[in-house]
């Protein structure tokens, strides 16, 4: 394997799954939920390959699949699981590979162990923050959560309109590099996604050199 990019966010509905979708594109990379509550029908996995035009990229399919829109310990507790980190195996591949983690940092697997316990020390965690009343707490807290760890952040990147004031405290607290942006676009489809992965494809470049 090459790098893996581990995607969290700041909480559910973020835009993990479109940022996963744009860097698994930049990077012709593998992808893998490994945990995906709810939406079986047409799950993270499902939308992230509608948005892909390469074909090089791998999808993995899930360690855990469960019904409900939970967190997964509950989830997993509604399905008659349990869901432990020893149980999550990464699939083996020799490309590069994104991880979408499930809603935020801390959400728990089960009572013991949280969404941090299935990122790797050498992983490449990228944190997608959207503005909101409240945002730049979450956003800090979160960073605070990964550096509290050991956990190296690769970058960070705001969906929605920009908000200067916010963004400049949020880097200027955090340290962390600015890796991007996605717009309040109406609608993401190939051609969206194929736009921001080139834009996105330079910006990775551009922090690998600078770390």
């Amino acid at each position: 394997m090459k790098n893996t990019y581990f995607i969290t966010g700041i909480g559910t509905g973020i835009g993990k799954t479109v940022v996963a979708a744009i860097i698994t594109e930049a990077l012709e990379a593998d992808y893998w939920k490994p945990i995906q509550a709810g939406d079986l029908e047409f799950s993270d996995s499902d939308r992230v390959q509608k948005l892909i035009s390469n074909q090089k990229s791998v999808f993995h399919p899930n360690a855990f699949a469960l019904t409900r829109p939970m967190s997964p310990h509950a989830a997993a507790k509604k399905d008659g699981v349990e869901i432990t980190s020893e149980k999550i195996k990464r699939p083996k591949t020799a490309n590069n590979l994104v991880i979408e983690g499930a809603g935020g940092l801390l959400v728990p697997l089960n009572d013991k162990e949280t969404i941090t316990d299935l990122i790797l020390p050498q992983d490449k965690v990228v944190l997608v923050s959207r503005h909101y009343l409240g945002s730049i707490n979450h956003t800090l807290l979160t960073a605070e959560a990964l550096k509290n760890r050991g956990i190296n952040c690769f970058g960070i990147i705001f969906n929605g309109e920009e908000n200067p004031d916010t963004e400049e405290i949020i880097l200027k607290l955090t340290g962390i590099p600015f890796f991007g942006r996605i717009e309040d676009e109406p609608y993401f489809d190939k051609n969206v996604v194929k736009q921001y992965a080139e834009e996105f494809r330079s910006k990775i470049s551009e922090i690998e050199r600078s770390k």
